[in-house]
């Protein structure tokens, strides 16, 4: 059903008790840098005292009011509710009494309201400041940017839905997005959402064979797509790919329709790979529908979209969030981990394709009603000033990458950024793993020039949104380190072996998370056994985010990586993440990825892949003295036990369109199993595998 929304409430207020400034942390160090405290930019909003008081109401035991006034303050529901949540995580002894063969996880938010996830992202800011920039969007090439209004994004997202609608899409069908970096994308995203569809994205630099897999899992009868897209100054095939994509499902082929978005005009693909009858031009479609589509009125528990990531094993795994929930862990996490307050113009450079850009370029920022902004280009075309200068030329305020992104602009030299005006900039994140301290300091120094907020954010796909941070103008930070559990999340450290809670500080192990919060997942779609298994199974009573993790001396939390990522040499336990960074201290250094090998006297041994810096000169006769001098370095900074048993330098590592080192890749030619790779496709440039694999045959 359809249904009419009453105005937007507001929703402007931080939602956190305000206490004077001056209690803080204390300052305290660690083997990098002492803790930095936190920066007096404008706008810092809670103290550490409100933290506590706010954390504390959002897990005690009147926590379901603190959500419940949250869901009301920041939300527009077309029907109130007045359940605020049920369930939990299964017990040891709920998981051996459940015979049936596919487990359910009980676990709803405000399951009884019922709200739009558009309407909150658009229409009740297009009504209230219908000419506010919703979008910036920075086009691949410079001096391409365009600025999309609130008004401008609710008449387009209402003829994309109204498109959908003709193509019979209703109500809890998906469609599959399968889209560039451009603002299109975010339409795409909010159409489907608008009329109760559940929108299925996949990142654009995947594989047909990736695509076909995803359509296939979840049944789309629709895909939207371009015929191509930009990036780095180079067309990409969009269309091509779609195409193959659906040939290769062959009978099986679910999708009726494709509606594409002329990106670049291009006339190959106009006429060559275009279908009459289930093509359609995006903006043809959109001339011949009204304006404006009525919202579809959503359980709070309805399905928003599925997102596929990645398993250890097996195919990959269609994460489904649902409304309520999800919206309102998007919206807090902008608000607070980002200090976000009218009138600021948020930057994620994430892909939308992953959740980072599901949540932080999408549904955070514009449910909260700011500007967000749409990256189509890359950090280093035409320029390494590329960001920077999108910086200065927006007075962008906060700004959220990768420490991919830091360290290669790190590596690439400070000169690049020193020329660009900056001083809009208050909080700079960064998300996807551990930040090594070299990379944090550079970003903190050169970027944030010691007066921005610098939060290191950990989260998954499955947790929907952040979970560990620091809060701006709350908590002081160190270099590394996640530091302190978001509102809603009571964060432990696990024993791996007993399964038991580690108590106090000073502890390691693997972290999980104890009892539900607003934005958690529901399950695998199609999948509810492999979802408990998987994330309920292993620790009962608890969430297992599948990460190694450590509790400092004085309560923060450190990330080690993932459990198969932590190295066992002789009964020391140390991540390859504490490796990498001893190995960037060395002044060559560029980059560098450490994975475990089996070593028959040791258990594991420590293999590092090392690339240095354009200005590091050093010829062939002097590698070996190089690699000495690193392992050297190693010991030194973490012990005869850290020491790599194999240093590779190399020339590039293998990585993913969207920068993250495959280091399974590695793994695996360590191993003596390179004729095992498996699916390249992700990979930007194969032939850094072969490179890579040559320079590992050829080592003693």
């Amino acid at each position: 059903m359809t249904s009419n929304i009453p105005p937007p409430a507001r929703h402007d207020s931080q939602g956190i008790p305000m206490h004077a400034p001056g209690s803080r942390l204390t300052t305290a160090t660690n083997k990098y840098k002492d803790t930095h405290p936190v920066p007096e930019k404008p706008h810092v909003s809670p103290d550490i005292e409100a933290y506590k008081a706010a954390h504390s109401g959002s897990v005690g035991p009147h926590s379901d009011a603190w959500w419940a006034e949250q869901a009301r303050e920041n939300l527009t529901w077309i029907k109130d509710f007045t359940i605020v949540r049920t369930g939990g995580f299964p017990s040891e002894q709920e998981l051996k009494e459940n015979k049936s063969p596919s487990p359910t996880l009980p676990i709803t938010w405000f399951t009884d309201g019922t709200l739009n996830a558009c309407y909150n992202c658009v229409d009740r800011h297009a009504f209230a400041n219908p000419d506010k920039t919703a979008i910036i969007y920075e086009a691949d090439e410079p001096g391409e940017h365009q600025y999309i209004t609130y008004a401008m994004l609710l008449n387009e997202v209402s003829r994309v839905a109204n498109v959908l609608k003709g193509m019979g899409i209703k109500k809890g069908d998906t469609v599959t997005i399968y889209m560039p970096m451009t603002w299109q994308a975010v339409v795409a995203f909010l159409a489907c959402v608008r009329i109760g569809a559940i929108h299925s994205a996949v990142f654009a630099g995947f594989s047909a064979e990736s695509l076909r897999d995803r359509i296939l899992d979840c049944q789309s009868t629709v895909l939207i797509t371009a015929d191509e897209g930009r990036r780095g100054g180079r067309s990409v095939a969009t269309k091509v790919i779609a195409d193959q994509a659906l040939k290769e499902c062959g009978d099986a082929n679910p999708v009726k329709h494709v509606l594409v978005l002329s990106r670049t005009g291009s006339k190959t693909v106009a006429g060559q790979h275009f279908t009459p009858g289930r093509d359609v031009w995006w903006h043809e479609a959109c001339a011949n529908v009204p304006a404006y589509c009525p919202v579809e009125e959503m359980s709070s528990e309805d399905g928003l979209f599925i997102l596929y990531t990645s398993g250890s094993t097996g195919k990959p795994k269609g994460i489904l969030h649902t409304t309520g929930g999800y919206l309102l862990g998007a919206l807090l996490t902008v608000k607070y981990v980002f200090d976000v307050h009218p009138g600021d113009k948020f930057a994620c450079m994430a892909d939308v394709g992953w959740i980072t850009g599901h949540t932080y370029i999408i549904y955070g920022p514009l449910a909260l009603g700011t500007t967000t902004t749409v990256f189509e280009s890359t950090p280093v075309y035409p320029s390494p000033s590329r960001y920077w200068e999108t910086v200065s030329k927006h007075g962008l305020t906060q700004f959220y990458s990768s420490p991919t992104a830091v360290r290669l602009l790190r590596k690439l030299g400070h000169q690049h950024v020193q020329d660009h005006d900056l001083s809009s900039l208050r909080v700079l994140g960064s998300v996807g793993e551990p930040i090594n301290p070299e990379a944090w300091n550079w970003y903190n120094e050169h970027v944030g020039k010691g007066e921005c907020a610098i939060v290191d954010t950990y989260w998954q796909t499955e947790t929907g949104s952040i979970v560990v941070t620091p809060l701006p103008g709350a908590i002081e930070t160190k270099p590394g380190a996640a530091t302190v559990p978001f509102f809603g999340i009571e964060a432990e450290i696990v024993d791996p072996l007993s399964g038991k809670p580690l108590e106090g500080n000073g502890v390691e192990g693997v972290l999980c998370i104890k009892n539900p919060w607003p934005s958690i997942a529901r399950t695998i779609w199609g999948d509810d056994k492999r979802f408990v298994e998987t994330y309920f199974k292993p620790y009962p009573g608890h969430y297992f985010t599948g990460d190694g993790a450590a509790r400092d001396e004085h309560g923060y939390i450190w990330i080690k990586g993932r459990v198969d990522d932590v190295i066992n040499v002789s009964g020391h336990r140390m991540s390859t993440a504490e490796v990498e960074s001893a190995l960037l201290l060395h002044n060559g250094v560029a980059e560098t990825a450490v994975i475990g090998t089996a070593d028959e006297l040791t258990g594991q041994a420590v293999n590092a892949f090392v690339t240095m810096k354009p200005e590091f000169s050093f010829d062939p006769t002097s590698e070996p003295a190089l690699v000495k001098e690193l392992v050297l370095q190693v010991r030194k900074i973490i012990g005869p036990f850290a020491a790599p048993k194999k240093v590779y330098i190399v020339s590039d590592l293998p990585k993913t369109r969207s920068g993250k080192i495959v280091r399974r890749i590695l793994r695996k030619i360590a191993s003596g199993e390179g004729d095992q790779l498996g699916d390249l496709s992700t990979v930007a440039e194969p032939e850094v595998v072969e490179v890579i694999k040559k320079k590992v045959a050829e080592s003693p």
